[in-house]
């Protein structure tokens, strides 16, 4: 079953641009070591956008070998092309993901309509647990929850990560869509409440800085304890609002490097973090007690 803290990981990268695969390792490793209970690899913080289909399917397929078992990998293969979605998602299942993550295409604004039928196609063509991925901040296209509802008729569409910070959505998709949908939140802000509300996970871009604390945190959410969660969450707040100072993975990327686990590399059109942001994350990271 997937459930609780599920990091959104970085790709990491050397100042040049190339990925770093020793340093991915090492994040894998300290995933492990620190409780995560799954990893998402090349999602919208892996930097999907500026990898090409090679370096997709390369990361991807290395994330899941480093894991070795350890921990599920769900493999972020969503397009606003539907054959490119399709292409992407046969990839990952021949790396052996356990699941893969689609976004809502993006720029190209398709209707309610077009979301169902691009999604319908992409799971009738390759039988892998598929989870929908629904963050109308970014992609100018919101899935409504009846039309996730209706998607769940197809056996195996399995959830949806909403990164809509509304929390009468998560209400609303419970209420339609039951036992049926496995539903993460994709907004770290408001993670807390969506769980506490019936979401039974966070797909979350703090947990790469803080995966103890986040995992913590999601297990009480998920178990309808508010007041052990609030207590974690409560030292993590000031770190969910600063990982967006900028685009995200621009702050996490900085983050980590600061944090001694990754080289400074982020690949055009995203720049390396303002240096004006760089102290007001410093100080979210250090009340989170994840940096000195």
């Amino acid at each position: 079953m997937l459930q609780g803290s599920f990091v959104a990981l970085v790709t990491p990268m050397h100042e040049d641009g190339r990925i770093d695969f020793e340093s991915l390792g090492r994040l894998v490793e300290y995933h492990v070591d620190n409780g995560t209970n799954g990893i998402v690899s090349v999602g919208t913080t892996g930097e999907s956008s500026t990898l090409g289909f090679d370096e997709h399917d390369e990361v991807i397929r290395e994330t899941v070998r480093l894991a070795a078992g350890r921990l599920p990998v769900v493999g972020g293969t969503g397009a606003n092309n539907t054959e490119e979605a399709i292409r992407l998602t046969r990839s990952a299942k021949k790396a052996g993901v356990d699941a893969c993550l689609l976004v809502t295409p993006y720029y190209n604004k398709p209707t309610q309509e077009g979301l169902y039928r691009h999604f319908r196609k992409v799971a009738e063509a390759v039988d892998l647990p598929q989870i929908l991925y629904n963050v109308p901040g970014r992609t100018a296209c919101d899935m409504q929850p009846d039309t996730v509802a209706r998607l769940l008729e197809v056996p195996n569409i399995i959830g949806l990560k909403e990164a809509k910070p509304d929390m009468q959505r998560i209400i609303d998709l419970r209420r339609m869509c039951g036992d049926r949908l496995t539903l993460f939140s994709g907004d770290d802000g408001t993670a807390m409440e969506a769980m506490l509300l019936g979401a039974g996970g966070d797909i979350s871009v703090t947990a790469n800085v803080a995966p103890n604390q986040m995992q913590r945190m999601c297990a009480a959410a998920v178990a309808g304890d508010r007041e052990t969660a609030g207590k974690i969450n409560r030292p993590l707040e000031g770190l969910h609002k600063a990982l967006f100072m900028e685009s995200s993975p621009i702050p996490v990327k900085w983050a980590l490097h600061e944090m001694g686990l990754i080289p400074p590399g982020i690949r055009l059109p995203l720049t390396p973090l303002a240096e004006a942001c760089r102290e007001p994350l410093r100080q979210a990271l250090q009340a989170a007690g994840v940096l000195k």
